[in-house]
């Protein structure tokens, strides 16, 4: 007799219901690739989590960490006693926010406009532009700036015929650091909204175009929502190093006149930690800057589920 075809096919196991033991014997060369990323992350991040411990000690290096005396809280009442924290916490937080505000949404206006160049030639040359300010150092960025800012022979200076000094302006701070993140940073941002265009069916366009449908209609329509889950996962991203300043950028360009708005924890941290060797002190500084971080992270995420049940990170 013949077998019948419902007893000669083989049943096929969802792999979600094997068990863990197969799927790693199954899969064992992707297990043993992750396994490097793994290590890596456990050594460089995790482990150094252990010193966190001298923002609660009177850290002394001939003495180490365990040997060090408990002290609480005290650094952390220090710093908030400060008569410049509420300063400082008020220009980081401004700082970030300006930044995210202004800087978010270009590189996703960028990425429309490039999607919608047709000539392959023109779109490689206008992505690499936008590209190369990136690669440049954040250290000749600055002289960059400053060159273009002095007040004699700078270049802003000469076109508008003043003689002013930008960086000696604290009301200037922020425009200046916001402006040159933007133009260095915003050409490398678009690769990943690039990208998720470039999944969109092609016969989408078509069929909208056909049906009579604006170039602005078509963005509306299909990139927008196309793009909706990245935004809002990037958004996530970006909200959690809110509090986090590029400390390299606002040292190199903070004079002592604009103090005022460029005073901000990362550099406040720099110097009490490795130009005063106050090492408990930094590091409870450091670390509330990093609860505040977390802190905007979960609100940030809750308020994405709202907008997009795509995409959270909790």
């Amino acid at each position: 007799m013949k077998k019948t075809k419902a007893a000669s096919e083989t049943i096929a196991v969802p792999q979600s219901t094997q068990p863990l033991k197969a799927r790693i014997f199954k899969n064992w060369q992707l297990y043993a690739m992750l396994l490097i990323p793994v290590v890596l992350t456990v050594i460089y991040k995790y482990v150094p989590m252990y010193g966190i411990q001298i923002a609660f000690r009177d850290y002394k290096a001939n003495r180490g960490i365990t040997g060090s005396t408990w002290v609480g809280l005290k650094w952390f009442i220090q710093f908030f006693s400060s008569p410049n924290c509420g300063r400082m916490i008020a220009n980081t937080f401004l700082l970030s926010l300006y930044s995210l505000l202004w800087s978010f949404p270009i590189p996703i206006i960028l990425a429309l406009i490039i999607n919608q160049l047709r000539f392959k030639r023109l779109k490689r040359v206008t992505q690499t532009v936008l590209y190369a300010p990136h690669f440049i150092s954040t250290m000749v960025v600055c002289g960059m700036i400053r060159i273009f800012l002095s007040p004699s022979g700078g270049l802003i200076n000469l076109i508008a015929g003043t003689s002013i000094d930008f960086l000696s302006e604290a009301s200037a701070f922020r425009t200046i650091y916001i402006a040159s993140g933007i133009w260095q940073d915003a050409g490398w941002g678009i690769i990943v909204y690039l990208a998720t265009l470039s999944n969109i069916d092609m016969s989408n366009y078509e069929a909208a175009k056909i049906d009579g449908a604006s170039m602005f209609q078509r963005i509306m329509a299909i990139d927008l929502p196309e793009l909706k889950p990245t935004i809002v996962l990037m958004l996530i991203m970006s909200a959690g190093n809110l509090m986090n300043i590029g400390f390299e950028k606002v040292w190199l360009l903070q004079t002592d006149l604009n103090k005022a708005t460029s005073d901000v924890i990362a550099v406040y941290v720099y110097q009490q930690g490795i130009e005063n060797a106050k090492y408990s002190y930094a590091t409870a500084v450091g670390l509330f800057n990093t609860v505040v971080n977390i802190i905007l992270l979960i609100v940030v995420n809750k308020l994405a589920k709202k907008m997009s049940d795509d995409v959270s990170f909790v």
